[in-house]
């Protein structure tokens, strides 16, 4: 039996392969974004950072003087313009004017001119004088040094040491991985403007329209009332527009507020690199213990993200970390310790996954690594642990469906002969001692909902016009992963209309209030449940009239309704039911279910060089019954591509040096931070929705499909390591750095080749 909100019609709009609702504005340059807008305004000034040289420093003196000698310059915004609360974060931990600069990059001061290039002379032309002050820029100096933020959780279940010491074998580690920058194509942008009447609105590139909203409201001065926030659309989020654009939203409202004109914020691409935030990269120590059937038996880690300077979303990153270092697998005793290191770098935010990649990668690893030394396949380990029916995460939570990521599985073993392809692999590595194949297989469970019960509500507001059109609109943000697509399919489909009378307005926090940020995968579940709340309580109303004229088309049944005075706009709202959490005890079921996936991946290697490419991607996913299956497939493809590109391309490098340009990031452009491209794509991409998947009392019975395709893509990094393996001798262990670069590439295999040649 389906619920109401899951239960779909047969003739609906959704479950129709439909392109993306922006698709031809897209390609062919119409589509607008926030900077687009500027030419739509008179008089606009243009604000431009001055930043910090230094990872750590106090501000000794601040001299804006010579700025106002620079022709252009019109004003320049300090601390002491703030008419409200100088902080810019939600943890009142980011000054927005610091008076102690924590990163190399930080704004002390904004410089707004009539053109951009003037503000930029403006900015160089400012004084400041600083006390250097010592920096911690890894995980380790900070771990040495106790530098720690924010919460400090411990998720248990059983008893760790026991779990140990009945274990046939154990072994310990050390795993560590890199962050990663969003490299979203629009770069953050806002556009501040006033009215008459000092109402202030601003066009935002942002992934949570009402935290930019408060947070404006507060560094002003003013109730939420007086500030609007818009988001038209984003070239692109990832996460990185959930919490980073609020003071550069803040700042150009600022700088309105006192001057009265327009004023535009557009972080270059070297700017935008080096002041925002990015993936936290982690440090894990672990413990693990096997039976002699390669069973878990026990786990103990430790847990340490790369949190920057402040918390911003770290303590939530870090939580869905701990709450994803099982990934599928069942482990009976669990003892896993977290924390936040502190350190002198930009402030790490949320990133596609929001920490459980991270906590997936360690479980990965240890399987990785752990698997030769038992003699095991490590596909053999990672089926012969998966989760079964009734057993619940080390968090409580009960695992439903387990039985739906063993049949991604089976599909992906069978359908691609993955054990055929193993022993052509084993025939192709004999044959060729300087180049070697690898292939791997690997699994994803990954919790759908915000870790925050709170979070997990959603608005929408819908209007059905006398002529019968409808226009929509929705608390979510589209960054181009196409959520603006499906609710315009849910609308169609709840009201029995063709897509074509749906429209869709732009997410504005004076339309739906009070919304959370389209994040955590969850934009679809939250805003799609709204949608069609408000559209049933349309259609409850016009059941009366329906019964009074039985033949009557839309247009005419909504004519009549108007003429008998029925209200044709409704709000919608939703919460996802049947969620519970307790941070303190790591302790609840945070989600409303699980996503799961499987992939497949071979690889060849250079054995001169570690360059490798991928020769073939196979995926079976779990999206329930799609909303929109080319969306989702599109999402399977790009989430799988930008994983691959954590896990084996994209190296941040930060000057740890003890010269002038410690704390400099390095990687500041494409020519230096290495992205995936086409030559980095599968010669053979395979993509299949997993069928069967109906998920219930959820919109229409879809899944969530944001965020878990990412971590499809530790099949490369274990396909990698396969391969490695296979210049040493059988059943070398295999140790791999990442991101695996082909410099890391090059090491391990180096490492596994001397292995071969010690026991020889």
């Amino acid at each position: 039996m389906q619920s109401p909100l899951s239960r779909r019609p047969d003739d609906g709009v959704v479950g129709e392969a439909l392109h993306h609702e922006s698709a031809a504005l897209h390609v062919t340059g119409a589509a607008l974004y926030t900077d687009d807008l500027i030419g739509r305004h008179r008089d606009v000034l243009h604000a431009h950072p001055v930043p910090a040289p230094h990872a750590h420093a106090r501000v000794t003196r601040l001299d804006v003087a010579a700025a106002y000698d620079v022709p252009g310059v019109v004003r320049v915004l300090t601390a002491a313009d703030v008419p409200g609360v100088n902080d810019a974060g939600i943890k009142h931990d980011e000054p927005l004017f610091p008076s102690e600069v924590m990163y190399v990059g930080h704004a002390v001061c904004w410089v707004l001119g009539e053109t951009l290039e003037a503000a930029r002379r403006g900015a160089a032309a400012v004084e400041v004088d600083y006390d250097e002050r010592p920096s911690l820029l890894t995980v380790e100096e900070a771990i040495a040094a106790e530098s720690f933020q924010g919460a400090r959780p411990t998720m248990t279940r059983g008893d760790a040491a026991a779990g140990l010491a009945r274990a046939a074998y154990v072994f310990e580690g050390v795993t560590t991985m890199a962050g990663q920058e969003h490299f979203y194509l629009e770069t953050h942008c806002a556009l501040a403007t006033v009215d008459e009447g000092g109402q202030v609105f601003v066009q935002s590139s942002t992934q949570h329209p009402t935290e930019t909203q408060e947070i404006v409201a507060h560094v002003l001065g003013v109730p939420s009332h007086a500030v609007t926030v818009q988001c038209l659309r984003m070239g692109g989020g990832f996460g990185g527009k959930e919490m980073q654009p609020h003071g550069l939203a803040a700042v150009a409202a600022l700088g309105s507020t006192l001057t009265g004109r327009p004023v535009r914020l557009r972080l270059s691409r070297q700017q935008d690199i080096t002041m925002t935030g990015k993936r936290h990269g982690f440090h894990a120590t672990w413990k693990v213990g096997f039976d002699n059937d390669g069973r878990f038996t026990a786990l103990e880690a430790t847990l340490t993200s790369d949190g920057g300077w402040s918390l911003d979303l770290s303590e939530p990153v870090l939580s869905r970390a701990l709450c994803h270092i099982d990934n599928a697998y069942w482990i009976p005793d669990v003892l896993v310790h977290g924390r936040i290191a502190q350190t002198h770098k930009t402030s790490q935010t949320a990133f596609r996954g929001f920490g459980g990649p991270q906590g997936m990668l360690v479980i990965e690893d240890i399987i990785g690594r752990c698997a030769p030394a038992l003699g095991l396949d490590p596909a053999l380990v990672r089926r012969r642990n998966f989760y079964v029916e009734g057993q619940a995460t080390p968090y409580g939570q009960v695992v439903r469906h387990p039985e739906r990521l063993v049949a991604a599985w089976d599909q992906v073993t069978t359908s691609v002969g993955l054990s055929a392809r193993r022993a052509e692999i084993d025939a192709f590595n004999a044959a060729h001692p300087h180049t070697k194949r690898g292939l791997a297989i690997t699994p994803v469970k990954f919790g759908i909902s915000f870790n925050f019960t709170t979070f997990n509500q959603g608005g929408a507001l819908v209007h059905v016009y006398k002529d019968g059109s409808v226009l929509i609109n929705h608390g979510g943000t589209e960054m181009g992963q196409g959520l603006h697509t499906k609710m315009l399919q849910v609308a169609a489909t709840a009201l029995g209309l063709p897509l074509s009378r749906v429209r869709l307005a732009p997410t504005r926090t004076d339309k739906v209030p009070n919304t959370s940020a389209t994040a955590a995968s969850a934009g679809a579940d939250l805003n799609g449940g709204a949608v069609k709340d408000a559209c049933e309580q349309i259609l409850a109303r016009l059941v009366p009239v329906r019964a009074a004229l039985p033949d009557a088309s839309w247009e005419e049944l909504v004519a009549a309704a108007y003429h008998r005075r029925i209200q044709l706009w409704a709000a919608g709202f939703y919460k996802t039911e049947g969620l519970s959490w307790d941070i303190t005890t790591m302790t609840g079921s945070p989600f409303k279910y699980f996503a799961y996936g499987v992939a497949a991946t071979e690889v060849e290697v250079d054995g001169f060089t570690g360059a490798y490419t991928t020769r073939r991607v196979d995926i079976v996913h779990d999206v329930g019954d799609s909303l929109s299956p080319l969306v989702d497939l599109g999402q399977i493809e790009g989430g799988f591509v930008q994983g691959a590109g954590w896990l084996t391309l994209e190296d941040l490098r930060w000057d740890t040096s003890d010269g002038a340009s410690r704390g400099r990031l390095t990687t500041q452009a494409a020519s230096t931070y290495k992205l995936p491209s086409f030559s980095e794509m599968p010669a053979e991409f395979n993509v299949a929705l997993l069928e069967h998947a109906h998920e219930d009392g959820v919109v229409y019975g879809s899944k969530a499909v944001g965020e878990p395709p990412l971590m499809l893509a530790f099949s490369v990094r274990e396909a990698l390591r396969d391969a490695c393996a296979a210049f040493g001798a059988p059943g070398t262990p295999v140790e791999l750095a990442s991101p695996a670069t082909p410099e890391a590439v090059y090491w391990a295999l180096t490492a596994a080749r001397s292995a071969q040649r010690d026991v020889s």
